[in-house]
């Protein structure tokens, strides 16, 4: 361990939040309020955009919205390439994850101005750049709490992951109940305030509970790199806004064309990234070989988002239009669907974390992990496509189906999310640490900049064969994957 590491460890109260490190409790919060205010803001937002205007919606078209909610996903996840590098090279992740608070809770009052959709666009910029600030760093500094070769480094994961769970399942409950029973700029509102609250509690217990963790700064910029960052920064966000002003004009920039530019981002970025990690003098011979066993790992993980995240999407507009909202004497927000995801994951994740530490070594592999996550994905598309396949497309189905497929996968979601957060930590080049979990939500982007295309061909008459063809696929590559399990191990180099 370097001497950098032993003392940012040593800074950091190694008890204190149940058995973990203090520094936990600050994250955990931060984290959950972090969480509250972009679920609660999700959980609406696609009923917002195609809403009628006399219904205090904006009146997109359905498609488009469905087509706009995937890029924002894409878009938000995107912008942790920004939020990596600003962090190993400039400041430190802590203070990345100040600033970029700082950006979402503005993104969100911006959201609860009524106004037009320039509003609209305002809010997802600064929403976008406060999350790729915000959320790959809070996770890296959760990594800096623990020494190498702590036993408690993945439960401190699936702690942190309970925190994201918590924010995300009462998000849906109470900004989608204000949004939807009363005004959505309301909701807008109840989650900046979240957001506010994840920076107090991060500003007020950060000296104290997180010592040095997040104020490294691995691969600093020189002064003159600075200069030269700084310089060609500036020159091309004008000329991002110059080509944006002209295309929006000329009527050139169109939706369908910004969706389809951001869909080659979202596959062209990550590749480059991993030429760059694998190609550079810093990275050793051992972490060159790790970069190649996450490649699959990395596309095994885009494959699992790109159906889990249609969640807001696809299965939001079926909960608004498909579904039977009054059951059991109640009657159902359609936005409440969304929390199910997050419960269910509070629900069955210390079953999990249990049964990995049961098996002991024992345990499925990493790799075959993401394998068995991939078929739970799979089978939750499945498994929707049968109510249209029972009782055809035209009448509402059980909500009871929707949960049924929710639950499925999150199952899968257990086997890959807080597995997948702690392997990249472990397979990260030193060098690249920040970055690395950053091209980790990369995979939510090339997820969701999918999701924008193929969310097109989805209508009530082809619902089946949607599902069915997805599904499958994902079924197909699970079993691929599980094969060559072996082989990704081999170039692990150790890592378990």
């Amino acid at each position: 361990m370097s001497q950098s590491r032993q003392r940012m460890i040593e800074s950091v109260p190694q008890r204190g939040f149940f058995g973990h490190p203090k520094g936990l409790f600050t994250l955990f919060f931060t984290e959950f309020w972090e969480r509250f205010s972009y679920y609660g803001m999700r959980a609406i937002l696609v009923f917002y955009m195609y809403y009628e205007v006399s219904k205090g919606g904006l009146g997109l078209d359905q498609t488009t919205a469905l087509a706009i909610m995937s890029i924002y996903g894409s878009l938000v996840y995107m912008s942790g390439i920004i939020g990596g590098w600003v962090a190993d090279r400039l400041f430190g992740t802590a203070k990345a994850v100040f600033y970029g608070g700082i950006l979402i809770m503005l993104g969100h009052i911006a959201l609860a101005v009524p106004g037009s959709v320039t509003m609209f666009f305002v809010s997802m910029v600064l929403i976008v750049l406060g999350t790729g600030l915000l959320k790959p760093n809070v996770s890296s500094v959760v990594g800096d709490l623990y020494a190498e070769g702590d036993h408690r480094r993945d439960a401190g994961f699936s702690i942190f992951y309970m925190g994201i769970n918590l924010g995300a399942f009462l998000a849906p409950l109470v900004v989608g109940t204000v949004g939807m029973k009363y005004n959505f700029h309301l909701g807008f509102g109840i989650a900046a305030i979240g957001m506010f609250f994840g920076l107090l509690v991060f500003v007020a217990t950060k000296k104290k509970n997180l010592g040095l963790a997040g104020t490294h700064v691995p691969n600093p910029l020189s002064a003159d790199e600075k200069k030269k960052v700084f310089t060609w920064g500036a020159i091309g966000a004008a000329i991002i806004a110059l080509l944006v002003f002209i295309g929006s004009s000329m009527n050139i920039l169109t939706i369908d064309l910004f969706v389809s530019l951001v869909g080659i981002f979202g596959i062209v970025i990550p590749t480059i990234y991993f030429v760059v990690m694998y190609r550079s003098p810093k990275t050793t011979d051992v972490e060159r070989s790790r970069i190649i066993a996450y490649i699959p790992l990395f596309i095994a993980s885009a494959m699992f988002w790109s159906i889990q995240e249609q969640g807001s999407t696809i299965l939001a507009t079926y909960a608004d239009k498909r579904t039977q909202l009054h059951f059991a004497g109640i009657d159902l927000s359609p936005a409440w669907f969304q929390s199910l995801n997050p419960l269910f994951v509070i629900t069955f994740a210390p079953i999990f974390a249990w049964l990995w530490v049961k098996l002991g070594d024992k345990q499925p592999s990493i790799p075959k992990k993401f394998s068995l996550a991939l078929l739970f994905a799979g089978l939750s598309f499945v498994v929707i496509l049968l109510p249209a396949y029972l009782g055809g497309n035209d009448s509402l189905v059980s909500p009871l189906w929707l949960v049924l497929s929710y639950l499925i996968v999150v199952f899968g979601e257990l086997c890959l999310s807080p597995v997948g957060l702690s392997a990249t930590t472990k397979l990260a080049p030193a060098a690249f640490s920040a970055q690395t979990m950053s091209l980790w939500f990369l995979s939510s982007a090339a997820a969701q900049a999918i999701n924008a295309q193929i969310v097109k061909f989805y209508t009530p008459e082809t619902e089946m064969a949607y599902f069915g063809t997805i599904g499958g696929i994902a079924i197909v590559f699970s079993l691929i994957l599980f094969i060559i399990s072996p082989k990704i191990e081999s170039f692990m180099k150790g890592v378990k």
